[in-house]
């Protein structure tokens, strides 16, 4: 999924030039823009030790902080950020994410709320909330803030709208409406036609519907994409012993248990070596 509540470069890396000038909110935006987020952080803190009403460099240090996955200091940098400006879309944004990745879904829900109150057509806080919602199990609610996400998104940005119908196929799965499932990996496809999740979560969904053949097809895709996707193999070879193909599923788990033990997945490996004897011993009994 992707992270729709972090931008390619600081919230604030385009605000007024007061602060734009000063060299180290300067060299904080440059250490972010390059990945360096450690040295962001003490460039932006060096900004506030200077100046410590200085809303930019808090939004900044949250989000580098974020990237750093050191939660806790994000949400407390963000928080500074909207004591100073309470309209701060990104601050809610960040924080939003920041209580969402510390499992604090009552309150990441709160702020994805309020950004969607001063921003109703924010696509990036109707996903993240469905996001939330779908951890939750919360699957229906989530479908209707992923449509919300995929109606207000850019529709020249297919990376996000694969992502988002993505995961909304996957609520779908969830609540085993196979068809609209189906449909919402076939969009994310179109958008992505390399897209591993969506050919492998499609070829769930047929096999779910009942359709084998289709099931295995998109199977065979997602390992052209990926020879080593153990459960893409595991699967396919379950749906070929389900059509009576007995050595080509045999073929497909074998695979499947090899790459669950370069893997380092011992009780998946285990579980597949049982169904190779399970299978093995049952073309015996009828060979």
């Amino acid at each position: 999924m992707i992270l729709l509540s972090l931008g390619s470069a600081p919230a604030w890396a385009a605000t007024e030039d007061g602060w734009m000038g000063r060299d180290s909110l300067r060299a904080g935006v440059a250490a972010f823009q390059e990945g360096a987020y450690q040295t962001a952080v003490n460039q932006f803190t060096q900004a506030i030790e200077a100046d410590a009403n200085n809303a930019a460099a808090y939004g900044n240090r949250c989000l580098s902080y974020i990237y750093l996955e050191d939660y806790p200091a994000a949400v407390v940098d963000c928080t500074q950020a909207l004591e100073f400006n309470p309209r701060d879309i990104e601050a809610y944004l960040n924080r939003g994410l920041a209580h969402q990745r510390m499992g604090q879904t009552t309150a990441a829900l709160a702020d994805y709320d309020r950004l969607l109150q001063l921003k109703p057509h924010d696509f990036r806080a109707y996903y993240n909330r469905g996001l939330v919602q779908a951890d939750q199990q919360f699957y229906r609610e989530a479908i209707v803030d992923y449509g919300s996400a995929l109606r207000q998104a850019s529709p020249l940005d297919h990376a996000t709208l694969a992502e988002i119908h993505n995961d909304r196929g996957l609520a779908q799965l969830e609540l085993e409406l196979w068809p609209q499932a189906i449909s919402d990996f076939t969009q994310a496809i179109q958008f992505n036609s390399a897209d591993l999740r969506a050919y492998y979560n499609r070829g769930c969904a047929y096999h779910h519907q009942g359709n084998l053949l289709a099931a295995v097809e998109d199977f065979t895709r997602t390992l052209k994409i990926a020879p080593a996707h153990a459960q893409a193999y595991l699967s396919r070879g379950l749906t070929q012993q389900q059509l009576g193909n007995t050595n080509a599923a045999l073929a497909d788990l074998e695979q499947a248990a090899n790459c669950f033990s370069s893997q380092g997945a011992t009780v998946a490996y285990q579980q597949t070596l049982d169904l190779i004897g399970k299978l093995r011993g049952f073309a015996a009994a009828i060979g």
